[in-house]
């Protein structure tokens, strides 16, 4: 499966599972941007991203360890 910025959710469920100690409340978009580039199944062009893209990633990961446990 290859992940690109529209697939926000995928995304951060995988930033999820591979950073599970993480408080998402002290992570920063730059550090968002970092982990997602980092990831090997992330298949996109870098120049195409935003904060708005980053900050979909950030909530979708706050609601998740919010609502998924």
């Amino acid at each position: 499966m290859s992940l690109n910025w529209d697939a926000t959710y995928a995304i951060a469920l995988e930033l999820r599972r591979q950073h599970p100690e993480v408080n998402i409340e002290e992570v920063s978009l730059q550090q968002i941007y970092q982990w997602t580039i980092q990831l090997s199944e992330f298949e996109d062009d870098l120049a195409l991203v935003n904060d708005d893209i980053l900050y979909a990633i950030y909530q979708d990961w706050f609601e998740e360890n919010i609502h998924g446990k």
